[in-house]
């Protein structure tokens, strides 16, 4: 991704730079300020040059961690809503979303650094989080399968709720994601 009036990256360089943000989410939700750039970038299987290249300090490289992984997250509302069913589709969202909320917590020491350097990599991340989620409950009661009085909003709060009170007890999140959906199911 490319600021405004910049020119795309080459291939091999977007490649790069996708290796680069993969690692660094993998070693900072591992690891979080322990994490080092060096071992970020032997992971990505680059040089240490390279990964400087595209995130001249730490700060912005956890920053970039994060947003990529929220932008995952939403980007994959459209491509589940073309291969599954709406409230399958809805479901398998919810499994993506507690996999990057774990990733998330993982990476909280790391991002409190970020915001202490002044960024703020949590902006707009509730507003693209609902837009995930709106097109998914929106299919789902066009096709009758999900309530059409549920709010985007309070999926997504129910959806953290349960991220954070399973933790990485992820049979205990599945299970209350199905109890989620049950609820979304209802019709009196």
């Amino acid at each position: 991704m490319t600021g405004t009036g910049e020119r795309p990256l080459r291939a091999d360089a977007q490649r790069n730079r996708d290796q680069i943000l993969a690692a660094a989410a993998r070693a900072f939700s591992k690891c979080g300020l322990e994490a080092t750039l060096e071992g970020i970038a032997k992971d990505a299987g680059v040089g240490i040059g390279t990964l400087y290249r595209h995130f001249p300090t730490r700060e912005a490289l956890i920053e970039a961690a994060y947003r990529n992984e929220l932008a995952a997250v939403c980007d994959a509302s459209p491509e589940l809503l073309a291969t599954m069913p709406p409230a399958d589709a809805l479901r398998a969202w919810m499994d993506r979303f507690v996999d990057y909320m774990t990733r998330k917590m993982g990476m909280a020491d790391a991002l409190r650094a970020v915001i202490a350097s002044g960024a703020n990599p949590y902006a707009q991340s509730f507003e693209l989080l609902v837009g995930a989620i709106k097109p998914l409950l929106d299919a789902g009661a066009a096709a009758g399968e999900i309530r059409p009085d549920v709010s985007a909003d309070d999926v997504l709060v129910s959806v953290s709720g349960v991220a954070l009170a399973a933790g990485t007890k992820r049979d205990q999140a599945d299970r209350l994601l199905d109890l989620l959906m049950d609820g979304l199911r209802y019709r009196r």
